[in-house]
């Protein structure tokens, strides 16, 4: 009777599990799969990509994965301006449930655009400044995201270009006029620096990567020359020629991202990307699951990273000072 009694309960079992594994099979397929763009104002065989890869795992990491749940268009631009602003507006007419966007000409092209496609920026200096937010508190809209620089960082590239090269007594500010706004709130720190470090900057602007040689072959003709790499798009994008030229010039240069030094660069000090990405991830998880956009603070960056190039210091004949290979967060040999 006992073993009977058993037997009932265990093909009763069987057949529950028989009706939950289809429900179950068929709760998976029915999974809505929720799409977003990313718009990024680099090329997609750029050798930083891992900027792009930061925020994929982030994603994962929260439970999003492409195929099953999520669906993602990309768009690449490099620093085209039409560019921009065509997929900018092919990717708003997609109407995807949130759009990532990356720098400011990128951002400002998909705000040109209209709607209410709700986009988390990354890599905008000042939203504010070029009237993407009102504010960084409460930003309202559909745009939030996350800002890389404090202006006043433009006195500490100073300092580090000055400990590292103190023969240096004129500094190129290395930037494009189209980001000409952004450059003078970097300006302003660096000019009222300069007397303490018995440096004089000058504005090198490059409007284009054909313009690069000529400004800096200009700038390099007089001695004791250094220079100050802004962060644009233009300046990011061509960032392998600004490297070469320095290097042939004997140019000791301070960079704004990782990724210049990584490329041969003499130093870099600014925001890790990499942890900008992975932030803004979350943010887009959030939008996802019903937080509107304008309810999200812009916030700054959380950590700065120094890196050394130690081969490029060699090729430029300078000996980086110990106190600051110990501060460093890399150093490349």
């Amino acid at each position: 009777m006992q073993f009977e009694l058993r037997r009932r309960q265990f093909i009763l079992g069987l057949g529950g599990a028989a009706v939950a594994w289809p429900l179950a099979a068929r709760a998976q397929r029915r999974e809505r799969v929720r799409r977003i763009g990313v718009l990024m104002s680099f090329a997609a065989s750029d050798p930083d990509a891992l900027r792009i890869s930061a925020f994929d795992k982030g994603m994962r990491d929260l439970g999003w994965l492409e195929g099953r749940n999520l669906h993602t268009e990309y768009r690449w631009a490099g620093d085209d301006g039409d560019d921009l602003r065509n997929h900018a507006r092919e990717l708003v007419r997609m109407a995807p449930d949130v759009i990532l966007v990356n720098s400011t000409p990128a951002t400002v092209a998909l705000h040109e655009q209209g709607g209410s496609v709700p986009a988390v920026f990354v890599q905008v200096t000042d939203p504010v400044g070029a009237g993407l937010v009102p504010n960084l508190g409460r930003p309202g809209g559909n745009l939030t995201g996350f800002t890389t620089f404090e202006f006043s960082i433009g006195s500490k590239w100073l300092e580090m270009l000055k400990v590292v090269a103190p023969h240096v007594t004129r500094v190129a500010l290395v930037f494009s006029p189209r980001t000409a706004p952004f450059a003078d709130m970097f300006w302003g720190p660096i000019e009222a620096a300069a007397p303490a470090f018995d440096a004089m900057p000058v504005r090198a602007a490059v409007g284009s990567g054909a313009e690069i040689g000529p400004v800096l072959e200009a700038f390099a003709r007089e001695p004791n020359g250094g220079l100050i790499v802004l962060p644009d798009v233009t300046t990011m994008n061509h960032r392998d020629a600004i490297i070469e030229l320095a290097a042939r010039h004997r140019l000791p240069a301070m960079y704004p991202f990782r990724y210049f030094a990584v490329s041969g660069g003499l130093m870099s000090y600014g925001p890790d990307l990499r942890d900008v990405f992975r932030r803004a991830a979350a943010y887009v998880d959030r939008i996802l699951k019903g937080t509107r956009s304008g309810d999200l603070p812009v916030q700054g960056p959380t950590w700065l990273e120094q890196v050394m190039n130690l081969r490029t210091a060699k090729v430029l004949g300078i000996t980086m000072p110990p106190l600051l290979l110990a501060r460093a967060d890399e150093v490349i040999e």
